[in-house]
């Protein structure tokens, strides 16, 4: 079975499992590991921050993140397809209390004139804009990547205004390696960013939260009230450590099987690629209605041997990852390429 559901899905290498074996732990929660202090600090100095800290999942990274930065009525603003709005479970209004003011970008990027006017002035009559949010790359639009230049031209109009930054980069290491430009450059202008081990980068679980050391050191308090303390997770740690130090640049055979993905849909008659050629290790791409569904094309691709998401009523995910060959890809394109030929 190729599964191409989504890059969460690898298992680690024996290399991982051994660098986890070997880890020296500690309690987290009431004192320190030591392989997780490595991590923190590994993953702080790479994102250019003062500090990090390891949590379960990216979807606890980015609540906290709202959370910390907002009080709540607060209102931040986000890309109205991003993850924080789409798949967190309004986390941020059930946890926090805070309300999220979305914009509707072109495959996932905001255009600079889009926030200039809906960041509201203090009044008494509405909620208070608090804090930007992006994503980088983007989930539903296609893996798709933000110009450093436009990501710095975003920040700079909501500092302007008072706003706090926050980077969603569950994918940010695909970012840097699609074009060369570093996830310090990247989170410059960010007051904190979330990093994802368990997508592309291939360890089992967890992200890190970074910032200031006085922002850490709330989140830290955030993170025991969500129930996001862990005590031996330097045997994780291990995991996340080994896939920043031996899985970033091997990120560029996931985008280059992401091209090949779409060159073979781009042959077909009834499927279509939504948006441009992927940028990174996202392919989406839509169902004719003559052909059928995108559960439809799910169901029938599962039983040639291929798993894939349907993301809506017509629209269909494929995400490259390092368990999957270059042979792989290319069965996959002729299951896609069969499937075609049925409507």
């Amino acid at each position: 079975m190729i599964d191409l559901r989504s890059d969460t899905v690898t298992k680690p290498c024996s290399r991982m499992l051994d660098a986890m074996m070997s880890a020296r732990v500690g309690d987290d929660v009431i004192d320190i590991d030591p392989t997780v202090v490595a991590l923190q600090e590994r993953t702080a100095e790479l994102l250019g921050k003062e500090a990090a800290i390891f949590m379960p999942s990216g979807t606890m990274t980015n609540q906290i993140a709202l959370r910390c930065h907002c009080l709540p009525g607060d209102e931040f603003i986000c890309e109205a397809q991003c993850h924080v709005y789409q798949y967190e479970q309004g986390g941020f209004a059930q946890l926090s209390g805070l309300v999220a003011r979305t914009i509707e970008g072109v495959s996932g990027l905001l255009a600079p004139h889009q926030i200039e006017g809906v960041i509201r002035k203090e009044d008494d009559h509405s909620v208070r804009s608090r804090l930007f949010c992006l994503e980088n790359t983007h989930n539903r639009g296609g893996g798709s990547v933000y110009p450093l230049s436009l990501v710095n031209e975003l920040c700079g109009i909501a500092k302007a205004q008072g706003l706090a930054t926050h980077l969603d980069g569950a994918r940010l290491f695909n970012a840097q390696v699609a074009t060369g430009v570093s996830a310090k450059q990247y989170c410059e202008h960010f007051d904190s960013i979330s990093v994802c081990f368990s997508k592309g980068l291939g360890a089992p679980v967890g992200s890190c939260l970074a910032g200031s050391a006085d922002f850490v050191r709330k989140a830290r308090r955030a993170r025991k009230l969500f129930g996001g303390g862990m005590r031996q997770a330097g045997f994780l740690a291990a995991a996340a450590l080994y896939a920043l130090e031996n899985n970033v640049e091997r990120l560029a055979e996931d985008h280059a099987h992401a091209k090949i993905l779409a060159a073979g849909i781009a042959k077909t008659d009834h499927f279509q690629l939504v948006g441009t050629e992927p940028e990174t290790n996202i392919v989406i791409f839509s169902v004719s209605a003559d052909w059928g569904n995108a559960a439809r094309f799910s169901e029938l691709a599962m039983a040639k041997g291929l798993r894939c998401f349907p993301i809506s009523a017509k629209n269909v995910r494929l995400v490259t990852h390092l368990d999957v060959s270059k042979a792989d890809i290319e069965r996959a394109v002729a299951i896609i390429r069969e499937l075609d030929k049925t409507a």
